[in-house]
């Protein structure tokens, strides 16, 4: 193969690659080797017929279209690199006129990433940000932990809110006792707001073995038409009453909820994870602000397909945390009353915004020439490995070899930033 450059305009390149007449016969031998078993020649079992009477039979060219995408998907990456042309997009092809044993030419038209030099990314400056932690801040993680460990204890006496009851319960309209609307040993937290409303409030002060009516309204939107909007009795029997219990805050307590062996060993370590997170979100707060002024010193050409590819990415994004909540894309739109090309309208700016930044970091990056050796890709991926439970060897297992190359190019992305912070001026 032959890779010859022909042009490159406005970040558009095109070239040839061109195969030599031995170089198409061959490809298509692997074609015919590859395909014979889908055909069938008469006098001949399926896979066995020669090449030559499967084309007599289904035209000189059958095996044509799968050589010729051999031959591409072997050498376009090739010729790339030959060329030192990055591209931001799949290409269009155009071949010149294919004959049985003569060469032929493919010429490519392809979107290129654009050429630049990042200026004014060092020696910049910022304010310096800095977060402190005080005793109050330890004091609400270890609220938040001493309610996460809450115990449910029984207790004797009438129900009050935000107790745990556990019931029996059967749902009447009239005299009909319709369907859905019984449960035996049901645990119901008043004040939840979880049941129909005016049903918790109404076991307020029930007693343990106590049976009571509770009487409600369906709501008038209710799912089920046969209910909605339809006054109903629930005849319940409460057989348990639990209240939240509050661990005390002692020594006992570090050694339940931690490795360590009193209480003040835990907020000493609760206090030294709170300095590490707000020592780094300071420092990426002065980062930001630092990639701004980058962002705004440099005009560059950012190609609409990065653009475009870009909001494909925030739309699945969005998507996926919209299934999380039992939504559709296309329902939220129309929730939104929104159509779906004007959506993505609205989304341009911040695509825009964020592959221009992702453009001039990558940028840094080359000019610094920054590398990852073997030994920081290998503790990446521990890190990466650590956080998903996970053993490294089945972690590259589950990437592939095509996912290492994009961790790479984000740990260049990280050293680049690290790179403009270190060289700034923090005032």
């Amino acid at each position: 193969m032959k890779a010859t450059f022909v042009s490159k305009d406005n970040n558009k390149a095109k070239f040839t690659m061109e195969f030599s007449g031995e170089e198409f016969e061959s490809a298509i031998i692997d074609a015919y080797k590859a395909n014979k078993d889908r055909f069938t020649v008469d006098g001949f079992r399926k896979g066995k017929a020669p090449r030559k009477l499967i084309e007599t039979h289904y035209g000189e060219d059958i095996f044509f279209e799968d050589a010729i995408n051999q031959l591409f998907s072997q050498n376009y990456t090739v010729a790339l690199d030959e060329l030192k042309l990055n591209v931001v997009d799949r290409p269009t092809a155009d071949f010149s006129e294919l004959k049985k044993g003569e060469g032929f030419t493919i010429t490519i038209d392809v979107d290129v990433y654009p050429e630049f030099e990042v200026k004014d990314y060092k020696n910049l400056e910022t304010e310096k940000i800095e977060l402190t932690i005080s005793e109050e801040d330890v004091d609400r993680e270890i609220i938040a932990l001493r309610q996460r460990n809450v115990r449910m204890v029984a207790v004797d006496r009438p129900a009050k809110d935000g107790d745990m009851v556990l019931l029996d319960y059967a749902g009447y309209v009239g005299e009909h006792q319709f369907e859905g609307g019984t449960a035996e040993g049901q645990t119901l937290k008043l004040g939840s707001n979880t049941f129909i409303p005016g049903f918790e409030e109404q076991l307020i002060g029930v007693a343990v073995g106590e049976e009571r009516d509770v009487k409600v309204t369906f709501p008038g939107e209710y799912h089920s038409e046969e209910l909605s909007g339809k006054e109903a009795i629930f005849k319940c029997k409460v057989h348990e009453i639990k209240e939240e219990e509050l661990p005390e805050l002692d020594d006992e307590f570090a050694k339940d909820v931690s490795e360590h062996d009193s209480l003040d060993e835990l907020k000493n370590e609760i206090k030294e994870r709170l300095e590490k997170t707000a020592k780094e979100s300071s420092e990426n707060q002065m980062k930001n602000a630092l990639i701004e002024q980058i962002y705004n010193a440099n005009e560059i050409d950012v190609p609409n397909l990065m653009i475009e590819d870009e909001i494909d990415n925030m739309l699945r994004e969005l998507d996926q945390q919209l299934r999380y909540q039992g939504l559709t894309l296309d329902q939220y739109l129309e929730y939104m009353q929104k159509e779906a090309i004007a959506f993505r309208g609205e989304l341009r700016e911040e695509a825009f915004r964020k592959v221009k930044t992702r453009m001039l970091i990558s940028q840094i990056a080359e000019q610094e020439k920054f590398e990852v050796t073997a030994e920081e890709l290998e503790n990446e991926l521990e890190i990466i490995a650590g956080h998903y439970k996970m053993e490294v060897s089945k972690l590259k297992e589950a990437f592939g070899e095509q996912q290492l190359p994009l961790i790479e190019k984000d740990m260049k992305l990280k050293k680049a930033v690290d790179f403009v912070f270190e060289n700034a001026n923090i005032k």
